[in-house]
């Protein structure tokens, strides 16, 4: 009876797929941000998780920095409630959204530790770990399960990146390092896909991983499983294995291109090309250098501004030579169905990318941006929390796996080759 009375009354539930949903949300989280800040002047203050000695540490546990992290809380809580109404859930599902939020707190405190932060380690990735110590040593209960929505977090997070994927960076950073960038990125996805491909890797792994090492590491992975719809477990597989490769990385590198006797310049670009988080690089062209730190951000820059390009591609690629999962004919699917099929929030990410591009590239907007950066880093600590929290470490740990790691460092290995190659031949070659 009361089912009829609610449908006689038109009331219906929303029910919008998560795609949809995360860049609904996300769009217009970056609304709402802009609109205030030109209303009012103002943009919520992220709490501070930075620390290196006991005096920092008892600053980030201020009443001050306990407020700011109060308020992004009820920020990100309203936004994360209004995704659950999206996509037709209860709102009572979303109350172990609190547990998560203090996991990532408790994650970016970890990972706000600089001297972590020096060695390349990052809180993506004590996030993943504390969800997986607990799912795995107490397991995850049933309640806080309902608030696990790693890829409608991690959707919401790429849409807010887009802020910070400026296309006047990109003409800033200079013709040799957007040259160098292109070739690179092209070369080695190229070279990694097929060696995936040779030791029988799956395609979805295929994919991450190839993105991850030749692109721009952990955004790049996370990027092009949402393009592709790839299973959470592997791309928490290709994120680890992304960090804990990038580590000694950062002493390697600079003691090879002293040992080959490379300029600050040639180092630099070499770095950029070739370590896959930006974190990392800039410890390890500081180490090397100053000029070398330039232009190892350069480099870097340039390939992090080729992730839109590069996702909106893969999604293409994704959507044109797969058939639905739950079974089809094996034909090439019409291009309705390859609308249906594309992760809607690329178009999102790229929508945001083009908008502070064209119109809030200047420093008045630099506020709203660096807000957006800070939200965008909670929504991708969120998602690897959640990820921990439903994943079983064996997952992680297969025999599968272990073949991609080989093919991973081969992939690597590759990268660190022809990359000096193209950063000798783009930097230093005085044309």
């Amino acid at each position: 009876m009361k089912k009829n009375l609610l449908s006689l009354s038109g009331v219906k539930r929303l029910h919008l797929t998560e795609d949809w949903t995360a860049t609904a949300v996300g769009l217009l989280f970056v609304a709402v941000s802009l609109a205030i800040f030109g209303l009012l002047g103002y943009t919520p203050q992220a709490a501070a998780f930075g620390w290196k000695n006991g005096g920092e540490l008892l600053a980030v546990f201020s009443a001050g920095n306990l407020f700011r992290l109060l308020t992004v809380f009820a920020i990100s809580y309203a936004f994360f409630v209004l995704a659950y109404i999206s996509l037709g859930k209860p709102v009572k599902d979303t109350l172990g959204y609190v547990i998560v939020f203090l996991l990532a707190a408790v994650a970016s405190l970890i990972g706000g530790n600089r001297t972590l932060g020096e060695w390349g380690l990052e809180t993506v990735i004590f996030s993943l770990l504390i969800g997986l110590l607990i799912n795995n040593v107490f397991g995850t209960p049933g309640w806080l399960r309902k608030s696990l929505s790693s890829e409608l977090y991690i959707k919401i997070g790429l849409i807010l990146l887009g802020a910070t994927i400026l296309f006047q960076n990109l003409l800033k950073s200079g013709a040799l390092g957007l040259i160098q960038s292109v070739i690179v990125v092209f070369a080695v996805w190229y070279f990694s896909f097929w060696l995936c491909r040779r030791f029988r890797v799956d395609r979805e792994l295929s994919v991450m991983l190839s993105s991850a090492v030749s692109i721009c590491g952990v955004s790049a992975a996370i990027a092009s499983a949402g393009a592709i719809k790839g299973d959470s477990r592997k791309l928490s597989y290709v994120v680890s294995l992304v960090l804990v490769v990038a580590v000694p990385m950062i002493i390697i590198m600079p003691l090879l291109a002293k040992l080959i006797g490379l300029d600050e310049i040639l180092a630099g670009a070499w770095i950029g090309g070739t370590i896959d988080t930006t974190g990392a690089v800039v410890a390890t062209g500081a180490i090397y250098g100053e000029e070398a730190l330039k232009t190892a951000t350069v480099v870097k820059f340039s390939q992090n501004v080729l992730l839109g390009i590069a996702a909106f591609f893969i999604a293409v690629y994704w959507s044109y030579t797969h058939s639905d999962k739950t079974g089809g004919d094996g034909q090439k699917p019409s291009l309705r169905l390859i609308w249906e099929r594309f992760p809607k929030f690329v178009l999102g990410f790229v929508f945001v990318s083009l908008l502070f591009s064209l119109f809030f590239a200047g420093e008045a907007y630099k506020p709203v941006a660096d807000s957006l950066k800070k939200f965008q880093n909670l929504w991708f600590t969120l998602g690897f929390v959640s990820i921990g929290l439903e994943t079983d470490f064996k997952a992680i740990v297969n025999s599968a796996h272990r073949k991609a790691t080989f093919v991973f460092l081969g992939a690597q290995l590759f990268n660190v080759l022809f990359t000096l190659l193209v950063a000798y031949l783009v930097f230093g070659i005085k044309w």
